[in-house]
């Protein structure tokens, strides 16, 4: 589920860091020698345009005087809370990440910050031609492979915080599904990031495209692995799972299950809605039936 942040481009991340660190001294009364927002303001705008332009010898010197404003605040700021424990400790985040982010390249290898006010974003390989990466957060979510009268319920969703490998959440997955079910899952139906998965029972965990041991009900049965995939479209566009507004790790984790239940409740109210009109209409065609009263003569 991605975030809700704008693409991280290099300018966007060190105009976010001097926009935040200022707002932070503001906030805690530190009074710095010069804000540079102005300045920054202009030189990310700039670094935008000329990126676009393909002018990269400009672009980068943009982003080299960003980096010198950021630098400047930092150590700014750190002059001026020296020995003032408190100050220390509500600045020793802030500074961190604006560090990182002044230090960081953009194609260096290892961990990165994507965003000044959400560092818990991860950025996410989709490989789809429309949208290359995603920076958010990794879900996993299990829904039931027959077909249902009132639709696809989801039975298990979780954030899965650090870009764990997928095959290394199948356990867990198929474990607390279980527990909350109070039902053994007989089949698993899986995509093919799956593959090297650590299950408790391989052999009753299906890949898709996979050809040996699959046969009559099982090859039905995976054939529908990719009904998921729509139950997954309505959950970003009807629900929240598009795009996480919530704070924190924590936040990640309560979207993802406020999403699966929302759309669970959705499918329980439009499966209600049709039992009221079949109500309905059999009410009305029943006193339509009736014969008309005859007045006495």
């Amino acid at each position: 589920q991605p975030k809700a942040i704008t693409f991280p481009t290099d300018a966007k991340l060190l105009h976010a860091a001097i926009k935040g660190l200022n707002r932070l001294a503001r906030t805690h009364g530190v009074r710095l020698r010069q804000s540079y927002l102005r300045i920054a303001k202009h030189a990310a705008m700039m670094a935008g345009r000329y990126a676009h332009a393909k002018q990269f010898n400009r672009h980068r010197r943009q982003l080299r005087l960003l980096r010198t404003r950021l630098g400047r605040i930092i150590r700014d700021i750190r002059r001026k809370i020296a020995d003032r424990v408190e100050l220390e400790e509500a600045f020793v985040w802030p500074l961190a990440r604006a560090s990182q982010i002044r230090s960081q390249q953009q194609r260096q290898r290892g961990w990165k910050l994507y965003s000044f006010h959400a560092p818990e974003v991860e950025c996410i390989g989709k490989g789809k031609a429309s949208a290359p990466y995603e920076f958010g957060v990794k879900v996993s979510i299990v829904t039931t492979n027959a077909r249902a009268p009132g639709g696809q319920f989801v039975l298990h969703a979780k954030a899965l915080p650090g870009n764990p490998y997928d095959g290394h959440t199948l356990r867990s997955a198929i474990e607390d599904t279980e527990r909350l079910t109070g039902r053994e899952i007989e089949r698993a139906y899986v995509d093919k990031g799956y593959r090297g998965h650590d299950a408790s029972n391989p052999h009753r965990v299906f890949i898709s495209g996979q050809k040996r041991g699959v046969f009559g009900a099982i090859k039905r049965e995976l054939r529908r692995r990719s009904a998921i995939e729509p139950v997954i479209g309505h959950m970003k566009a009807e629900g929240h799972l598009g795009r996480c507004y919530l704070k924190g790790t924590a936040g990640d984790a309560a979207n993802s299950i406020l999403t699966a239940v929302g759309h669970n409740f959705r499918l329980i109210l439009a499966w209600l809605r049709i039992l009221l009109c079949l109500i309905l209409a059999a009410l009305r065609s029943a006193i339509m039936a009736r014969p008309a009263f005859k007045l006495a003569s």
